[in-house]
């Protein structure tokens, strides 16, 4: 065992010195590094230091996190905290990145990937090889290799006279000539004086290349300025007709920065509006109420089946814009919808042989709740769902179309972008909407890696849809959060500026008191905002001025607060409760009454409780939408409910029960004149027939030249037999102007009432994570005790046996031996290394402290397992006693 006061030697060593809160804290930055959980501490460090779970690390650290990284994988390994201060900070020390570094250094610590006290950094190797500088991968800071790894395979003749054009002393060896180059380099005074001689053409030459890329090309018999510089190493050759700017070159011209621009601050998000908060509430009120019809007239328009299932899943392009149509919206938007009541479960496959998209059960379920916590369901939906809508009409991998509903839809990164989106929103004042475009430079800060591997693809596209969706869905108003939004988070109603302490503005408004991570860099933005009632009506006011922004993360008075963690499962169910009982008073109240008009049309001046509501679809067409849904009555929907069962006195009482205007006498008549024709005449499977007591209705019918396609000839005086089936000979009498109905074989009227089709029992689509999900404390917890008790196993020094046992084998005793040794260890109370298969034949390590030895079993408490546990004997490969001072 190392002795605790000396620096670390290795990762490993500097995992084991940390205590149980630090390992949690890594753990959950890197939740990879736990699946499955490893067997030691060694093997968590080897893990942690695997090229796929340090490139997950590196894309999710912020901007100056992971310049801070980059300045470390071109520093010396290793580096002292003040080497790396100065490559961020650069010759004149700027105060911001000197405040901020630390906290950039402790991220890289927290998630393993530097290790090692402030004398000695040490980026993990892993890190070092993706972030270095490379010809075939230019390092981000643009900077070339040092002097040394430039001239590595340059002749030792060659290197002197560089040596000597430089001005310094030959030597002896190569080495000492390329740590005196390098030392001239690293020099400010005499290597401003070196400069100072050189030409201005080839100053220029070596500002083209400082920021990188440092690699230029040269001629076979370069220019006379180029030859200057060759000359004395300020550039070297790598290969034929190409050179470099040697690191501590750049170093020196750069004025010791790594980066043209570190940037400690996280940007800030801009406010472009300010409104009263009531107003954004009721703008916010006013859209999720327009969700919830817009989810129920899509599902109602498909209740008797709607769109096919493509063959390879999802809607044709054809339906979705019939779909767009019906709701009176755009494609992109009527997407939105379709996925959204399919991500909540509300629709789906009905999986019969001619496969059709239908509501589900869990809609009429849906249906029944109150309208608040419909919504509140929809947004929390949405909210975790990993299906993204935006996609639509675009290319996957293999140049095949994304379509809404069918496979590939999935981004695993949409709901923490959600988040995080809205979690800024819940850093500004109440009622100020920010600016888009600083809103999604925020995002780029935060994950940078992000922006040039995937560009503007996917989490800036992402953040986009996120704003609109929003807004859509009512969680926004007018662009800023509405109170039930923020519920919906589990933020806090923030305070505005005025209501704070001066000297407490800048604390964090997180929850709880949760200590911040590398990523919880949400800024406390303060906007003034008018919250009197004698605003102006509108409630808007001119542009706010920017949102104050961070100072250095993490300190003085702009110091950034907590960001919201994303809630579980219950916390989110809770939080969903909370946002219905604040929208549900915003919700305009359903409505018992419409007012008919004498021009055969009903208004309805608001939403309609549903038992009017779904009669009046049946009595009547929807004319317009909006504030007041505008139906009219016409021959065709009285008639419809006609067949729905409903008689003429149904529908009369029904008007005037309620109607708070007289009903019209044209409705009237209509409403009298359509039933007194229905029925007269009956149609029924022949192929199909009509009879009608009137005859000379029926010979009206054989001379019409409209129903020639029916194939209609008299059998009687008061029959006609047609060859087209009775739907469609129904359907073509309505045409004619007839008002018809279907008889059964026995001659009585079929009533056709509205059976809403319904898809068998279906689960809502599970979010695809984006990789392993972040443990419980639970599991974090069992994780620890295991690594730690797996370390105790490997690392505790043994007692010698006859068989010595070398590292990372499993102990080897006979049966004999084993048992012997079981059973002195419950007498003398000793704790025995072992090693054990289970019954998959996966071999481990234990500490264990036998209790009892019986029937081919011993009973003992398992150091790794932390808990008591039975073993039998003829798994324990063999035993072996711990050093005593182990003991």
């Amino acid at each position: 065992m190392s002795n605790p006061a000396s620096p670390p030697r290795s990762l490993a060593e500097a995992l084991r010195a940390r205590d149980d809160a630090a390992l949690a804290v890594l753990l959950r930055a890197r939740p990879d590094l736990i699946t499955p959980v490893p067997t030691d501490l060694t093997q968590l460090a080897t893990r942690a230091g695997t090229r796929a779970s340090v490139v997950r690390a590196l894309e999710r650290l912020d901007r100056f996190a992971l310049q801070t990284a980059e300045a470390l994988a071109v520093a010396a390994d290793p580096a002292p905290y003040a080497e790396l201060l100065g490559l961020m900070a650069g010759d004149e020390g700027d105060p911001a990145v000197r405040t901020a570094l630390p906290r950039a250094l402790a991220t890289l610590r927290e998630q393993a990937l530097v290790w090692g006290d402030d004398e000695r950094l040490r980026l993990v190797r892993t890190a070092r090889e993706l972030l270095a500088p490379s010809p075939q991968h230019p390092s981000p800071t643009g900077l070339g290799p040092t002097v040394a790894e430039a001239t590595a395979g340059m002749s030792p003749g060659r290197i002197q006279e560089i040596v000597a054009a430089a001005g310094l002393a030959s030597t002896h060896d190569s080495v000492s000539a390329v740590g005196a180059l390098a030392g001239l380099f690293r020099d400010r005074a005499r290597m401003a004086a070196l400069l100072a001689e050189m030409p201005e053409e080839s100053r220029e030459v070596l500002s083209r290349l400082v920021w990188g890329p440092p690699y230029g090309q040269v001629t076979a018999e370069p220019a006379a300025h180029l030859r200057r510089l060759l000359d004395r190493g300020l550039l070297l050759p790598t290969a034929p007709g190409t050179v470099v700017l040697p690191r501590e070159v750049a170093l020196h011209l750069r004025g010791g920065r790594a980066h043209r621009a570190a940037e400690p601050v996280p940007p800030v998000v801009e406010a472009a509006a300010t409104h009263r908060p009531q107003v954004v509430d009721a703008a916010a009120a006013g859209q999720a109420y327009t969700a919830l019809a817009t989810v129920e007239e899509l599902l109602k328009d498909w209740d008797e089946g709607g769109p096919a299932v493509l063959r390879a899943g999802g809607l044709s392009v054809r339906d979705l814009k019939r779909t767009a149509v019906a709701l009176d919206v755009s494609e992109p938007v009527a997407a939105f919808w379709v996925e959204l009541a399919y991500a909540a479960g509300l629709l789906a496959s009905d999986g019969e042989a001619d496969e059709r998209y239908a509501a589900t059960p869990a809609y009429d379920e849906w249906l029944e709740q109150p309208p608040a916590r419909r919504w509140a369901r929809l947004a929390e939906v949405w909210l975790t769902a990993t299906r993204t809508s935006g996609v639509v009409g675009g290319r996957d991998m293999k140049e095949r179309t994304l379509s809404a509903l069918g496979p590939g839809l999935d981004r695993s990164a949409a709901p923490e972008v959600r988040h995080r989106v809205l979690t800024l929103l819940a850093g500004l004042a109440e009622g100020v909407s920010p600016s888009a475009e600083s809103v999604l430079a925020r995002l780029r800060w935060e994950r940078p890696l992000r922006g040039p591997q995937q560009g503007e693809d996917l989490r800036v596209r992402l953040a986009r849809w996120t704003l609109s969706e929003a807004e859509l869905l009512g969680v926004t108003g007018r662009g800023a959060l509405s109170a039930h939004g923020r519920a919906l988070l589990g933020a806090p109603a923030p305070r505005s500026p005025a209501e704070v302490p001066e000297e407490r503005r800048g604390e964090p408004r997180g929850r709880g008191a949760e200590p911040m991570g590398p990523g919880d860099k949400l800024p406390v933005h303060h906007v003034s905002g008018d919250r009197s009632p004698t605003s102006a009506a509108s409630g808007d006011q001119p542009p706010a001025h920017p949102v104050s922004g961070d100072g250095p993360a993490g300190t003085g008075p702009h110091a950034a607060p907590a960001a919201l963690e994303p809630l579980s499962a219950v916390e989110q169910a809770t939080a969903s409760v909370a946002a219905a009982r604040l929208l549900a008073p915003l919700l305009p109240e359903p409505l018992d009454h419409v007012l008919l008009q004498a021009d055969l049309t009903a208004v309805a001046p608001g939403p309609l409780r549903r038992p009017l509501a779904d009669v009046l679809d049946v009595l009547a067409d929807v004319e317009s939408k909006g504030g007041a849904t505008v139906y009219r009555f016409t021959p065709g929907s009285v008639r419809r409910a006609l067949d729905a069962g409903r008689s003429a006195s149904d529908l009369h009482a029904f008007l005037h029960a309620h109607s708070r205007t007289p009903v019209p006498q044209p409705l009237a008549y209509l409403i009298d004149d359509v039933a007194r024709r229905h029925g007269h005449l009956r149609v029924g499977a022949a192929s199909a027939y009509v009879r009608c007591d009137d005859d000379a209705q029926l010979s009206e019918i054989l001379a019409d030249k409209r129903a020639a396609g029916l194939g209609l000839r008299r059998l009687a005086p008061t029959v006609l037999a047609a060859q087209a089936d009775p739907a469609t000979l129904l359907e073509g009498l309505r045409a004619m102007g007839f008002a018809p109905a279907a008889e059964s074989a026995e001659g009585d009227v079929l009533i056709a009432r509205a059976h809403a089709h319904r898809t068998p029992p279906r689960t809502a689509p599970e979010p695809v994570p984006e990789g392993p999900r972040v443990p419980d404390a639970t599991l974090l917890s069992a994780a620890i005790r295991a690594v730690r008790a797996g370390d105790l196993a490997a690392t505790t020094p043994r007692r010698p046996t006859a068989a010595p046992v070398t590292g990372g084998e499993l102990p080897r005793t006979s049966s004999a031996e084993t048992l012997a040794t079981m059973q002195a260890a419950v007498l003398t109370g000793e704790s025995l290394w072992i090693g054990y298969v289970n019954a998959e034949g996966a071999a481990s390590q234990r500490v264990i402290a036998p209790v009892r030895v019986e029937g081919g079993f011993v009973t003992a408490y398992d150091h790794t397992a932390d808990e008591v546990r039975t073993y039998p004997l003829h798994r324990v490969t063999g035993v072996a006693e711990l050093a005593d001072d182990q003991l």
